[in-house]
């Protein structure tokens, strides 16, 4: 990113309250155009109701922002004619053809006439679909439909594009080519804003800001978030049959956290070197063979775990609620 981009989203202090409930908590952050920023949080964080607020769609109870330069209070209209918005519902009309759906689409994007074909063209060219585009919308795969659904998106060629979970319920192979579309959309200048629960999909992000309970607890690169906001040691630890030694390790005083991660388990502690020597010392006095205990790098996981279980720590956890 260099350093003259303008913002293209500004957010300072916006809440979202429902009754007694608050949905979003005072949350401030900045996206560079061009950029790719993900809001990174499980189920019910907020994450959804966020981004209805920046698109217009949902008013906010308080704070203020800006999207490509309007005032999400008073100028929701003007907002909705700037960007591109793809909900995880895909929101297709699946009695309809490929081609049909591109066409309404461009109807209510007011498309010029003389820019409807190309356009058209262009949507099928990019998302693949030259042999489905007779096809009704209903038989497509996921896979499809979600391509389909982010052409619909971008027909208009919106400078920002958000995304709300996109890639819910799609297969991994899916869902890494539909990144790779995103890729050459910010290659084109398009600045994407997109939710997710996953964590392997949070590490293509150029910043991410990590959301839970309605606040945002952390925001910076993948790389900054896993070296300078986790001050705690992260041990891998491969051993036999994990899953019973979960609860072995989980009493040892040294560890702070664990979890199981793959097919082995993944510690934090405080201070690793002490920390290995506890577990190593533990499973052995219980008879199970280690493979290997040493430090590692913490994964996104890693920090985001760290991050709310800390602040779970410090007070009462709210209630869940949808998204």
């Amino acid at each position: 990113m260099t350093k003259d981009r303008r913002q293209a989203v500004t957010v300072r202090d916006l809440e979202r309250r429902f009754g007694s409930f608050v949905a979003v908590n005072r949350v401030s952050f900045e996206v560079t155009e061009g950029e790719i920023f993900g809001f990174l949080g499980p189920n019910g964080a907020g994450k959804s109701t966020t981004i209805r607020m920046l698109c217009g769609i949902l008013a906010p109870s308080g704070g203020e922002g800006t999207v490509g330069g309007f005032d999400i209070r008073r100028q929701s209209e003007k907002i909705k004619e700037t960007i591109g918005y793809m909900s995880q519902k895909f929101s297709l009309y699946e009695d309809l053809t490929v081609e049909e759906n591109i066409d309404f689409y461009s109807g209510i994007y007011r498309i010029p006439a003389e820019k409807k074909r190309p356009r058209k063209e262009w949507v099928i060219e990019m998302a693949g679909l030259g042999d489905h585009r007779k096809s009704r919308t209903s038989i497509l795969s996921g896979g499809w439909k979600q391509r389909l659904a982010l052409g619909c998106a971008v027909l208009h060629e919106p400078a920002i594009l958000f995304l709300d979970e996109p890639t819910s319920g799609v297969d991994p192979i899916s869902r890494r080519r539909f990144w790779d579309l995103i890729y050459e959309m910010a290659d084109r200048g398009v600045t994407v804003f997109v939710t997710t629960h996953y964590m392997e999909e949070a590490e293509y992000c150029d910043r991410l800001g990590l959301i839970y309970r309605g606040e945002l607890t952390a925001i910076g690169t993948p790389a900054e978030l896993k070296t300078e906001l986790m001050t705690d040691d992260v041990l891998e630890v491969l051993c036999e049959r994990p899953e019973a030694t979960l609860g072995l390790v989980e009493q040892i005083p040294a560890i702070k956290d664990a979890a199981l991660f793959g097919r082995g388990l993944h510690l934090v502690a405080e201070d690793g070197a002490r920390a290995a020597e506890e577990v190593r010392r533990a499973l052995e006095r219980e008879g199970y063979a280690i493979q290997r205990i040493e430090p590692i790098m913490p994964s996104l996981e890693d920090v985001f775990v760290s991050l709310i279980e800390a602040r779970d720590r410090h007070e009462q956890p709210q209630a869940e609620v949808g998204q």
